[in-house]
């Protein structure tokens, strides 16, 4: 009895196990690998073609990103051309053509969101300003619950053997995630209202989502690093509109967040902006622990 209670158990689990993944993806920022884990894609199965220290905007086509590409069945980006800078050479040399745009081996994570600041008008004289809007669409953690939604389909109709695998972690995920938003909104009310300073626009997503007002940025335009005469401007205008807090990302140049919160008497807060942005920010949800908390401590 006990030996066919067995057998009956490892049928079970032959039959209900996930199949074999044979599945890889290149993903071009930490915050899509770490999703793509969420869905229960192996760690092992993902490439991740940027880290947390670096400038999103300003990656070389390296000779490992294209051989990596050339090896995947899916990329999963950013999109909004986030990538423009690196993204097509890597395509076009690996000559991998399911991950052209436009077939079911390129997602990207910008089509299934509502962007925010999306130019009026554009001109290279203005910095770096993205036709489809501004691409920093992970600092809102509402936005990840469409892009889970589309990505797991996407995993599911180029791997259908690990479909309801994908599809289970898909509704996992979901519920835990909603669950995760409600905590953080709750923790992060008194921000709500709170004028800040930023060192680039990079956050318009993240103030959207809690509220936070910014009122002005410390390059003078995107992706230009302020001169000490900028800084000095702003910091008389800000004898008229005060801050209370100064928002950077942990990649960015130091320095002139330092030197106007050193004159401003202004706290900053240097926040992870994606996952591995520091020790605390491992996953998903230790990325939106440690940026509400970050920006908590910083008001006090």
């Amino acid at each position: 009895m006990r030996n066919l209670f067995a057998g009956l158990l490892f049928v079970a689990a032959t039959l209900f196990a996930p199949a074999a993944y044979s599945l890889n993806l290149f993903a071009c920022e930490p915050e899509w690998a770490a999703l793509a884990q969420e869905l229960g894609v192996p760690p092992a199965n993902i490439y991740t073609a940027t880290n947390a220290q670096q400038d999103p905007h300003r990656i070389e086509a390296r000779p490992s990103l294209i051989a990596r590409a050339r090896r995947a069945d899916l990329l999963v980006c950013t999109g909004a051309e986030l990538e423009l800078a690196w993204l097509p050479v890597v395509l076009r040399e690996s000559g991998n053509v399911a991950l052209t745009p436009g077939k079911p081996g390129h997602f990207e994570a910008a089509s299934y969101v509502s962007m925010l600041e999306i130019p009026t008008r554009l001109d290279r004289a203005d910095g770096d300003v993205h036709p489809g809007g501004n691409p920093h669409l992970q600092l809102d953690p509402r936005n990840f619950l469409p892009i889970a939604q589309a990505l797991a389909q996407r995993l599911s109709e180029l791997d259908p053997a690990n479909a309801a695998s994908y599809q289970q972690h898909q509704t996992v995920f979901r519920q835990n995630w909603q669950a995760a938003i409600a905590r953080w909104e709750r923790q992060a009310a008194p921000l709500r209202g709170v004028p800040v300073l930023v060192q680039h626009k990079a956050f318009p997503y993240l103030e959207n989502w809690l509220g936070l007002k910014e009122i002005a940025a410390l390059e003078p335009k995107p992706g230009l690093e302020p001169s000490a005469a900028h800084l000095s401007q702003l910091l008389a205008q800000l004898q008229q509109r005060p801050a209370k807090l100064l928002l950077r990302a942990a990649y960015q140049n130091p320095k002139p967040a330092e030197w106007m919160s050193q004159h401003a008497q202004l706290a900053v807060a240097v926040l992870p902006f994606t996952v591995g942005g520091n020790e605390a920010a491992k996953d998903l949800y230790g990325l939106f622990d440690d940026t509400v908390a970050r920006l908590l401590t910083g008001l006090k």
